[in-house]
């Protein structure tokens, strides 16, 4: 049998190997990596055999502050009034710095996860009609006449195989609906155009 042949299948092998574990491997790596950044937030030291050091549970971090959101969820959903965290909010929006840094964030979580998510109406819009050069993105605000702007609405674009993205203000008329789940099409998006359901 030639040499060929047999490294031809090898590498056929490898390359279907390698499609079959890169993604397992990616995303728990990422996973992972999300794990033990939380849990690194709070280290508990148990002091046994090195009083200076102790020993590190390894999780205990990632559980103390899972629970402790979902305790802070319940108290400020059910034990604190509504009028308390406006006071609270109203305290930060005073504060020049903190309150741009806490409002930005807020609204991003609020986009993903929540009563007010963003990512919920996918678009296709035209960038240029010469072209025909099209994007895909997801509108995040009907109304910008707070920008002095009529008929205009904001698009964000998210980049991708990265957490970053772009936003654009397009007239109304160049955006199209797609008729897609909004988790369709960040996926499409964000795999850089590679995944897409065919089912």
């Amino acid at each position: 049998m030639k040499a060929r042949p047999i490294l031809s299948r090898l590498f056929s092998y490898f390359v279907r190997g390698l499609l079959f574990v890169a993604p397992i491997g990616f995303t728990i790596l990422i996973l992972i990596s999300a794990f033990d950044f939380v849990d690194n937030i709070i280290r508990i030291r148990i002091p046994e055999v090195n009083p200076e050091n102790g020993n590190v549970i390894p999780g205990l971090g990632f559980l103390i502050i899972l629970s402790g959101t979902m305790l802070i969820g319940f108290v400020s959903s059910v034990l604190l009034p509504q009028a308390l965290q406006n006071l609270a909010e109203n305290m930060i929006r005073h504060i020049p710095l903190v309150r741009i840094f806490y409002f930005a964030f807020k609204d991003l979580i609020s986009a993903f996860v929540g009563d007010k998510r963003k990512f919920t109406e996918p678009v296709m819009m035209v960038l240029n009609k010469d072209t025909g050069l099209h994007k895909i993105g997801f509108i995040t605000q009907n109304d910008l006449s707070n920008l002095g702007v009529s008929n205009m609405i904001a698009v964000y674009c998210p980049h991708s195989y990265a957490f970053s993205g772009e936003l654009y203000v397009v007239p109304k008329e160049n955006v199209k609906p797609l008729d897609m789940p909004s988790a369709e099409v960040m996926k499409l998006i964000i795999s850089g155009g590679v995944s897409i359901n065919e089912s």
